[in-house]
């Protein structure tokens, strides 16, 4: 009876220890490496969601905080509140750093998006008549990629000598047409301008476009080319450019799945880096 008794103890002790262990070893395996990442909604998060699973897997925790302006990205990233930023492209960082005395760097580029003229009073852009009004944001590192799609389209010219990735309106050298460019307008209020049929043509940034159901690929009359140098990186601070859940987020980003979704899931209007093969 006693050795009975002696067993079952041993029993229920070595089961008792044996989860205790089977306990720790979970705990350890589960621990994950947090990184935050602050993105535009779209189509920035939305990359970063598809991302997350596979960063998980690699031990990396992604949360995403999610801003809905141009503003407090760079400001969060700078004082820290983030690890990441995911919403810009290097000529608008260019100007920001020079514009805050910042030093923020690029850790990789992911995807283009388009900046497109749409109209709804015109089928094509060589159609605006003299005296035509283009509505375009206040956002001043665009202007250079929207001065290059009306250069291309032959309505202006450019001085010579201007690098078209810091121009301003101020730089073209000749408007045959006399084309009105408008920019004291919120990125994010471009959409709507155009669904009330306000001026001749009205200029928005892809992320937008999409974000307000509208597709830069089948409803625009003129469209940035895909070699354009306006492509949309990851931002950090110059202390996190060996930080291990950076590259493994860059990497992830990069990756052919990752642009293959893209292609696919945004039918073009946003473009990946790299061409899926």
């Amino acid at each position: 009876m006693k050795k009975n008794k002696i067993f079952g103890f041993l029993a229920v002790a070595a089961t008792a220890l044996l989860l205790v262990s089977c306990g720790k070893k979970s705990s350890t395996s589960s621990k994950t490496t947090p990184i935050t990442v602050g993105a535009s909604a779209v189509p920035h998060a939305q990359i970063l969601k598809h991302v997350q699973p596979e960063l998980k897997k690699e031990g990396f925790n992604l949360k995403i905080k999610v801003f809905q302006d141009y503003v407090l990205p760079n400001k969060a990233l700078a004082n820290g509140d983030i690890d990441a930023n995911y919403f810009q492209h290097i000529p608008f960082l260019n100007q920001w750093n020079k514009k805050n005395k910042g030093n923020l760097i690029d850790a990789g580029a992911v995807h283009l998006e388009p900046i497109s003229v749409f109209s709804k009073k015109y089928k094509n852009l060589k159609n605006l008549p003299k005296n035509a009004t283009v509505l375009v944001s206040n956002n001043a590192p665009d202007y250079g990629r929207i001065l290059t799609i009306f250069k291309d389209a032959g309505l202006i010219t450019i001085k010579k000598g201007v690098d078209i990735t810091s121009a301003t309106f101020n730089d073209i050298a000749s408007n045959p047409k006399h084309i009105q460019f408008k920019h004291s307008y919120e990125p994010k209020l471009m959409p709507q301008l155009y669904k009330n049929g306000e001026g001749d043509a009205v200029v928005i940034n892809a992320n937008y476009a999409v974000q307000s159901g509208l597709n830069p690929i089948t409803q625009s009359v003129a469209i940035e080319k895909s070699n354009s140098p306006y492509k949309n990186i990851i931002a950090i601070r110059p202390s996190e450019k060996n930080n291990k859940a950076i590259k493994k987020l860059v990497k992830a980003l990069q990756s052919k799945s990752t642009q293959s979704w893209i292609k696919k899931h945004y039918k073009g209007a946003i473009l990946p880096v790299k061409p899926v093969k």
